[in-house]
């Protein structure tokens, strides 16, 4: 092992990313892991990170390593660590949890209370190795390419866990909204499909993503030209569908979002950006409900990793060297990657 690697950071907000060498990390506690890193996704949290919104929210310390969507193979653990070895390929739950407080006793790992979440409060995985724990290691099959799932950690987990959700809810009679097939939606749509019954219903601007979704389980594209919710109400006989799960939530999104929805639907918010600003009345004439969804559970990512392993989710991606971060990150930018982008050290 070398004394140090590569590491990508964030040395200041409306900064670029620095490449930088950094000291391998060290297993420091019994439950410790050290990971080589096969894949780290690129996520559109990155590029907010880099905005400054989540500064105040992470009170993170700078300079820190970035990526929190990481995959790849043991190579140290601690002495009390049991459920995965040295040379296991491994998926990462993108938290550190603690296993003791509230949350975690009733597997709702993601509102653990002495959390810590590499990528955002503590350094991820845009590097070469990744400290983490045993209670955030998904072993997968070691067939599987660690860059071909990564994204999975986190972009998938997100789209798992608000498609699972609603899937819940939904009956075979029902319609289901997608907003953005991008590369949380590609995902949500191959869940939804895998679990619910309910029509799927997919809106995008690019006709691209579209034609994906339309081959991976959409049942309706629809083109987000601006007649989209007309079009959305005229597929559900003018009442609006039972669900929304709105994956952009910016731009616009949410006001669009909460007009396809019929009364007493759900309106599920996975991306962010901008304000939902709905009048009380609505609401209660609607009896709209509207969820929030963070990122899923430990046993969401295993549920997820056993449709990924039976062919049942597949993750589109675009990989690049570790060497070409700033690359992916433009190409996220600028909307060139379908799918996900995966960096790969």
């Amino acid at each position: 092992m070398s004394e140090t690697m590569r590491a990508v950071q964030v040395v200041g907000y409306h900064q670029k990313l620095e490449m930088t060498e950094l000291p391998v990390p060290q297993v420091e506690n019994p439950y410790d892991v050290v990971v080589r890193v096969g894949g780290a996704g690129v996520c559109r949290t990155d590029l907010h990170i880099l905005e400054g919104q989540w500064a105040e929210k992470s009170q993170v310390t700078l300079p820190y390593t970035i990526g929190h969507e990481n995959a790849g193979w043991v190579h140290a653990v601690g002495s009390a660590v049991t459920n995965v070895k040295e040379g296991d390929t491994v998926i990462l739950h993108p938290l550190i949890t603690c296993g003791l407080c509230r949350a975690c006793r009733s597997g709702d790992d993601v509102h653990c209370e002495n959390n810590e979440f590499p990528g955002i409060s503590t350094n991820g995985g845009y590097a070469e190795y990744i400290r983490t724990t045993a209670r955030s290691c998904v072993k997968i099959d070691s067939a599987l390419e660690p860059s071909d799932v990564a994204a999975l950690a986190d972009a998938g987990l997100t789209a798992y866990h608000a498609a699972a959700k609603a899937a819940r809810r939904l009956t075979p009679r029902d319609t289901c909204v997608m907003i953005g097939a991008g590369g949380l939606g590609h995902i949500g749509i191959q869940v939804m499909r895998a679990l619910s019954p309910a029509r799927l219903v997919v809106v995008d601007r690019n006709p691209e993503a579209l034609k994906l979704a339309e081959s991976i389980g959409a049942d309706e594209g629809v083109p987000g030209d601006g007649g989209h919710v007309d079009a959305v109400r005229e597929l559900t006989a003018g009442l609006g569908a039972e669900a929304v799960i709105d994956f952009v939530g910016e731009g616009g999104a949410t006001a669009e979002g909460i007009a396809m929805l019929r009364p007493a639907g759900d309106y599920y918010v996975v991306g962010y950006g901008e304000d939902i600003t709905v009048p009380t009345i609505d609401m209660v004439s609607d009896e709209i409900n509207i969820i929030g969804n963070l990122v899923g559970s430990y046993n969401d990512l295993s549920d997820l990793m056993a449709l990924a392993a039976r062919g049942m989710v597949t993750l589109h991606t675009q990989k690049y060297r570790l060497d070409d971060f700033q690359t992916a990150v433009d190409d996220l930018d600028g909307g060139r990657v379908r799918g996900r982008a995966i960096l790969t050290p």
